[in-house]
């Protein structure tokens, strides 16, 4: 009894939370067409409060958008015999297909690196490899790899000072994401720091599909591949014909 008393008195004195994040989207799904060319979601959010503003350390906001993880095989090239020619392959267990991450102040600055081992914050520690083929001693250059390539794609972004904090209550920043994105749940996390400490977090989720005549093919070639090729050879054989008759049009004219 005196156990169970003693648990009460203890989580009765706990402290209760300060400060929480109220996170906004401007949309929560990301509908891919035949025209899309990417899109720009809106974050935007506010900081709620049980006491009034600390003055020091200031707060300070991460937003880490993360897409679905798929495995990703990396392959080394090496010049033998005057050609270019695999040599070495890395299977990466899994990297998201687009990650962006956006603060208010430089990433050191902000996030204490303990933490960010323990959210997986950073590009680099969103990135999961577990182990190499015996043999392969810099394991960790297939994953730069990874990211250096994604960069140039625009599916990797590291967005610093790039989340506006008004009067540490009011932050918002944008997040623009590429043409070439991967279909699924993009998972959106809010971190809410003060001296490199993460104080509150909250999470929610973009949906991103295909639609219309994109979504109809997608499903085709997965559900009836066989109709698909030859409905793709059609395709390709009508499109060269119409090319064809009307190349033979214009010289005629």
């Amino acid at each position: 009894m005196l156990r169970w008393l003693f648990l009460a008195l203890v989580v009765t004195t706990l402290p209760a939370r300060a400060e929480e994040v109220v996170l906004g989207l401007s949309q929560n799904r990301v509908a891919i067409t035949a025209t899309f060319d990417g899109s720009e979601i809106l974050i935007f959010g506010a900081v709620k409060r049980e006491a009034p503003i600390v003055k020091a350390p200031p707060l300070e906001v991460v937003i880490a958008v993360s897409g679905p993880s798929l495995p990703v095989t990396v392959r080394r090239k090496e010049r033998q015999f005057g050609i270019w020619v695999n040599t070495d392959a890395v299977e990466v267990d899994a990297a998201p297909s687009f990650y962006a991450v956006a603060t208010s102040g430089p990433f050191g600055e902000v996030l204490k690196d303990v933490e960010d081992l323990r959210h997986r914050i950073s590009i680099p520690r969103a990135i999961r490899s577990v182990g190499a083929p015996q043999g392969i001693l810099d394991a960790q250059s297939f994953t730069e790899a990874v990211i250096r390539i994604r960069k140039r794609s625009d599916l990797y972004q590291m967005l610093e000072n790039s989340v506006q904090f008004d009067e540490q209550t009011l932050f918002r920043t944008s997040i623009s994401m590429p043409a070439n994105l991967t279909e699924g749940a993009y998972a959106t996390r809010i971190f809410l720091t003060r001296g490199g400490d993460v104080v509150s977090t909250y999470e929610a989720m973009i949906d991103v599909r295909k639609v219309g005549l994109e979504r109809w093919l997608f499903n085709l070639s997965r559900e009836q591949p066989l109709i698909y090729g030859l409905l793709s050879l059609v395709i390709a054989i009508a499109a060269g014909w119409g090319a064809s008759a009307a190349f033979r049009m214009l010289r005629q004219g």
